[in-house]
C-alpha cells in the first residue's frame, strides 16, 4: 500500500472535518448573534447609548447641554463643590445605615422562617408585601405618620411622655439629638436621613429575605446535623456553617445593595417632597444630580455628576469583586 496515498486520504479525511467544524461553529454563532440580537438591540439603545451621550454631554457648558464645550471643566467644577461632597456623603450615609441593617435583619427573618412550620407561607407572605408595595405609595404612609403635626408617631411618644421630634423636617444630626447636643448638629446623618434610612430597611427587607431562604434550601440539612453532633450550638451552626455556605447569597445581596443604595431617588423624593429635606440634609447623588438637570438646567453639570456616580459604583463594585469574592464560598 502507497504511504503517500494512505498519508493524502487522512489530510482529506482531516479538512473535511475541519470545513464540517468551521461551517457548524458559523452557524452555532450565526444562531447565537440572531437570538441575542434583540436584547443587545434594547441594551444599546436604552443603556449603552443614553451612557455614550451623557459622557458627550458633559463635556458642554451652559443650559441644557447646549453651551461652549468646556473639557473636564464640569468634572472640575463638581470635585470642587461642596453640595456635590455634602450629597455624597449622604449617600454614603444612606449606604452604611441601610445595607449592614437590612441584610442582618432578613437573614434573622429569613432563618426563622425557615425553620417553623406552621404559618410559613402565611409569613412569607406578610414579610414580602412591603418589597411587592409601591415604593410611592408606602412612603406616602410613612410621610403622614411621621408628620410632626397629627402623625400617629410623635402620638404614641406623647402618650408615652416623651418630646415631639420633628422626624422628616428635622436637619440637626441624630447623634445631637441622642447625645442631648454634646455631639455638633452637623455631625452624623439627620434625624430625616434615618426615617429614610428605616423606610428602606422596612421596604427593601422582602426581598432580602426571599433571596436569603433560596440559599437556606439550597444547604444540606445533613452539614446542620453533623455540626450538632459533635457539639455544635445553634450560634455555632450558624457561624462555623450557615454563614459560610451562603456567602454567594450575601456576597450577590452586597454588590445589588450597594448599587441599590447608590442610586436610590423614589423615597427620598417621596418622603421628602422634593428630595432635598431640611437644609438639605437628605439631598443624595440621585437627587443632586435630579435638581441640577430639572431645576437649574445644568444638563452638562448634571451629566458629569452622573459620570461620576457611575464611575463610583463600578470602582466599588470592582472592589467587593476583588477583596470580598475571594472569602465566597462554592460548592
Amino acid at each position: 500500500m502507497n504511504p503517500f496515498r494512505i498519508l493524502d486520504s487522512a489530510l482529506a479525511l482531516l479538512d473535511d472535518g475541519l470545513e464540517r467544524l468551521r461551517t457548524r461553529r458559523t452557524k452555532d454563532a450565526a444562531a447565537a448573534a440572531f437570538l441575542l440580537s434583540p436584547a443587545l438591540l434594547i441594551l444599546g439603545v436604552f443603556g449603552l447609548a443614553p451612557l455614550v451621550y451623557a459622557i458627550y454631554m458633559s463635556l458642554f457648558g451652559g443650559k441644557y447641554g447646549m453651551g461652549p464645550f468646556v473639557g473636564l471643566g464640569n468634572f472640575r467644577t463638581a470635585l470642587d463643590s461642596e453640595a456635590f461632597w455634602d450629597s455624597f456623603l449622604v449617600t454614603l450615609y444612606y449606604a452604611l445605615g441601610t445595607i449592614p441593617v437590612t441584610m442582618a435583619l432578613s437573614f434573622l427573618i429569613a432563618y426563622a422562617l425557615f425553620h417553623i412550620v406552621r404559618g410559613r407561607g402565611f409569613f412569607r407572605t406578610v414579610y414580602f408585601l412591603p418589597y411587592v408595595t409601591s415604593a410611592v405609595a408606602a412612603a406616602m404612609v410613612w410621610r403622614a405618620i411621621l408628620n410632626p403635626q397629627y402623625g400617629l408617631a410623635n402620638a404614641l411618644i406623647e402618650w408615652a411622655g416623651g418630646p415631639r421630634l420633628e422626624w422628616l423636617l428635622e436637619p440637626r444630626g441624630v447623634l445631637n439629638l441622642l447625645t442631648a447636643g454634646h455631639v455638633p448638629p452637623d455631625i452624623g446623618p439627620s434625624l430625616a436621613l434615618c426615617c429614610i434610612i428605616l423606610f428602606e430597611v422596612w421596604h427593601a427587607s422582602g426581598f432580602m429575605t426571599v433571596i436569603f431562604l433560596a440559599g437556606l434550601t439550597a444547604i444540606p440539612r445533613e452539614l446542620e446535623e453533623a455540626a450538632r453532633i459533635d457539639g455544635a450550638n445553634a450560634f455555632q451552626v450558624i457561624r462555623r456553617v450557615v454563614i459560610p455556605l451562603l456567602s454567594p447569597t450575601i456576597f450577590f445581596l452586597a454588590i445589588v445593595s450597594v448599587i441599590k443604595s447608590f442610586q436610590a431617588f423614589n423615597s427620598f423624593y417621596a418622603l421628602t417632597g422634593n428630595g432635598r429635606g431640611p437644609v438639605d440634609t437628605t439631598q443624595n447623588l440621585t437627587v443632586y444630580i435630579y435638581s441640577s438637570f430639572y431645576e437649574y438646567q445644568r444638563w452638562g453639570y448634571g451629566a458629569a455628576v452622573a459620570t461620576l456616580l457611575c464611575i463610583a459604583i463600578v470602582l466599588l463594585t470592582v472592589i467587593q469583586w476583588r477583596f470580598i469574592g475571594r472569602k465566597v464560598h462554592y460548592e
